[in-house]
C-alpha cells in the first residue's frame, strides 16, 4: 500500500445533503413514472443511495429499490476495463423506469454496461444519477442524467467511496494525497 493522507476535504457533509435534496427535486420534476425502480450500485453508492431514498419521501414518491454489486476496479485505483457482476438484482424491470445510482462516474464503463443490461431486461427507460462526475476520464461515451458534483481527476474517498476498502465512513468527500 502506498503512503497517503486524506486530510483535504473537497465537499463537506452540508453541501452533500443540500445537493442530494436538489437532485431528488430535479428527478421528481422530470415526471413521476408509473413504476420507478431505483438501483444502487454497491458498494460505493450506499450512503448516497440511502440519502436519495429518504429525500423521495418529501415528494410522496415511493420507488421500488434493488441493488447490484459490480466490480471494475478490484483493489486498484484505476478501472480494469472489464465490468463484472458480483451480485445481481431481483426486481422485474419489464416496463419500469430505472434510475441507476452510483457514487462516481469516471471511465463510464460501469454505467454504460449497466444501462444496456437494464434495457435488455425490459426496462422502458434507464436514467443515471451519480454523486460525483469526473468528466475528464471517459473511456466510453456516457453522460449522467443527474450529477451531484463535477470533480477534477483526483482520487477521492468518503461518503461511501473507498481506497482499498477504507474511509467509506467519512461524512464528507476528501482527496487522497499519495506521497
Amino acid at each position: 500500500m502506498r503512503e497517503h493522507d486524506v486530510k483535504e476535504i473537497l465537499i463537506d457533509k452540508k453541501a452533500i445533503a443540500e445537493r442530494v435534496d436538489a437532485l431528488v427535486d430535479e428527478i421528481v420534476a422530470a415526471g413521476q413514472p408509473d413504476r420507478l425502480v431505483v438501483i444502487g450500485i454497491l458498494k460505493g453508492s450506499f450512503m448516497f443511495f440511502a440519502d436519495l431514498m429518504r429525500s423521495f419521501y418529501r415528494h410522496n414518491a415511493h420507488p421500488h429499490i434493488d441493488f447490484m454489486t459490480l466490480s471494475s476496479y478490484g483493489a486498484g485505483t484505476v478501472s480494469s476495463g472489464t465490468v463484472e457482476i458480483i451480485h445481481d438484482i431481483r426486481e422485474n424491470l419489464t416496463d419500469a423506469t430505472v434510475l441507476l445510482v452510483d457514487d462516481i462516474l469516471d471511465s463510464g464503463r460501469t454505467l454504460a454496461f449497466t444501462k444496456k443490461l437494464m434495457l435488455e431486461r425490459g426496462a422502458k427507460s434507464v436514467y443515471s444519477c451519480v454523486l460525483l462526475d469526473k468528466i475528464t476520464n471517459r473511456a466510453v461515451e456516457f453522460e449522467a442524467d443527474y450529477a451531484g458534483f463535477q470533480i477534477d481527476d483526483l482520487f477521492v474517498v468518503g461518503y461511501g467511496l473507498d481506497y482499498d476498502n477504507k474511509y467509506r465512513e467519512l461524512p464528507h468527500i476528501a482527496r487522497v494525497n499519495f506521497h
